[in-house]
């Protein structure tokens, strides 16, 4: 892949992804919108990746969202024109590998894209989250639309209709589920490359599957949700197995959160 906006390596099966514009504060332009459109081929396509981590280069920002100076490429007639986040989402391009987002700085906006379908964030102490939308006197509907099936939705209402009147702090973040986990910035990256390879080390039909069923299960009814999530078990449950020997599977070596 020819990336200009991304740094991305593979070790070990975990597919580390940094937003690499930090004198844009990692604000997504065209550019990368296509460079992600090839990274979610590539990850969906080769089976050494079992794990994406997400993070942000520089010190100020995570990612604050589209590059409101550079924009973004739309079609002339607007009902061929597309969300972002068809380039961008891990779970609309059918990625059921685990995404683990690091969080540090500001995440803003279209950052939002990428949060709202982490499987596991974590953001260091000096994280902070905000979507300005209104105050620039645009719709915010598609970031808090996403948001509002990870946290209540009143905390999402809150996080859209106050623009940039409010930042949501890491601490409070943590309260309401948003993230799992607040670190200091220094063990920020390592901490998500640990939880990473702790998933990559399981035998990938079984993340990968229970990835899938768990997702697809908001677009459905409980009823449809448990169907499919037996089917999936059917079909993955003996591929997993096979993967993996059962006596020698660790089960003193755990911790406690």
């Amino acid at each position: 892949m020819d990336l200009k906006t991304v740094l991305f390596e593979v070790t070990d099966h975990v597919a580390t992804v940094t937003l690499n514009r930090p004198q844009a504060m990692n604000s997504f332009n065209q550019q990368m919108l296509d460079d992600f459109s090839a990274l979610w081929d590539r990850v969906k396509a080769d089976d050494d990746v079992h794990v994406v981590v997400l993070r942000g280069s520089g010190e100020r920002a995570f990612s604050t969202g589209m590059d409101v100076r550079k924009g973004i490429d739309r079609h002339p007639n607007v009902w061929s024109q597309t969300d972002p986040g068809e380039f961008l989402s891990p779970k609309l391009n059918q990625v059921w590998k685990p995404l683990v987002c690091a969080v540090h700085g500001m995440a803003a906006g279209g950052a939002f894209y990428w949060l709202n379908e982490a499987d596991i964030l974590i953001c260091s102490e000096d994280a902070a989250f905000f979507d300005p939308h209104v105050s620039y006197g645009l719709t915010a509907a598609l970031e808090p639309i996403g948001l509002a099936r990870r946290i209540p939705l009143g905390e999402a209402l809150r996080i859209a209709l106050l623009g940039l009147d409010e930042r949501l702090s890491a601490a409070r973040a943590l309260q309401i589920g948003l993230v799992s986990e607040v670190l200091p910035g220094e063990q920020l990256w390592d901490r998500a490359d640990e939880i990473a390879r702790a998933i990559a080390a399981k035998p990938p039909a079984a993340i990968q599957g229970t990835v899938r069923a768990i997702w697809e299960s908001l677009d459905a009814t409980r009823t449809q949700a448990l169907r499919t999530g037996l089917s999936y078990t059917q079909i993955g449950n003996p591929i997993g197995k096979a993967e993996v020997d059962r006596a020698a599977v660790p089960r003193g070596r755990w911790t406690l959160r």
